[in-house]
């Protein structure tokens, strides 16, 4: 009777996590959906989820880019600098070039929201 109880504690978590599509995950709720679903604690699964980050961060700032096979490729991108206008006098601004993080993803994934 307890696993039962477990598992629909579990069903109400991922329900209340995310009742429908287009629901905007926060970073809370993230960490909160990976220490269930990896039955680890909050504190865990936070270090886990800032090491991820800081590891595809710290690739990228290198120049290097992070592939996890099914999921996409986190890169980086050149932005070339240009000639915009400010919205509000229209006056002619220059913008520098800059470095873009990218994503692409991959092909577990487009099939996933298919």
């Amino acid at each position: 009777m307890m696993q039962d109880s477990g598992k629909i504690f579990e069903e109400t978590i991922r329900l209340t996590l995310f009742p429908y599509e287009g629901f905007f995950v926060n970073k809370t709720e993230l960490i909160e959906y990976i220490a269930i679903h990896a039955d680890i604690s909050k504190a865990a699964a936070t270090r886990a989820l800032e090491s991820t980050i800081g590891a595809v961060k710290t690739t990228l700032k290198k120049g290097g880019s992070v592939s996890l096979v099914g999921f996409g490729t986190f890169a980086v991108g050149k932005r070339a600098a240009r000639v915009g206008r400010n919205p509000r006098t229209g006056d002619a601004i220059k913008i520098k070039a800059a470095k873009v993080p990218k994503f692409r993803p991959g092909k577990a994934l487009k099939d996933a929201l298919n």
